[in-house]
């Protein structure tokens, strides 16, 4: 066995396919852990949201528009997802000019 031979690593396999080596450890597959919707406590809504915690508990309890929430035990959890569909009902747009809409109706009226 020449010295070649003794220090040159077999390549790596995994169920004989070839493996890429990233940094000397073997990438077979990648695993990605970051939960892309998760569930948030009151207080880490509050943070990706801007509203308070104070506020975010009143509108779980809204008659009109309840906030979809999860509670196991005493933990209150929102799914961030659902809670992003549950504040577009609040989307607004610029400020209306009522005095353009008044006068674009009081073109139509007929005059007398």
């Amino acid at each position: 066995m020449t010295d070649q031979e003794r220090w040159s690593a077999p390549e790596p396999t995994l169920a004989g396919r070839p493996v890429a080596q990233v940094r000397g450890v073997l990438a077979d597959r990648v695993v990605v852990s970051t939960p892309l919707d998760p569930f948030l406590s009151l207080r880490a809504l509050a943070g990706y949201s801007g509203l308070s915690v104070r506020k975010l508990r009143d509108y779980l309890d809204d008659p009109a528009h309840p906030l979809p929430c999860y509670r196991c035990g005493g933990k209150i959890v929102v799914r961030r997802s659902e809670f992003d569909v549950w504040m577009t009902a609040y989307r607004r747009v610029g400020r209306a000019n009522v005095d353009e809409i008044v006068n674009g109706v009081l073109r139509f009226l007929p005059r007398r």
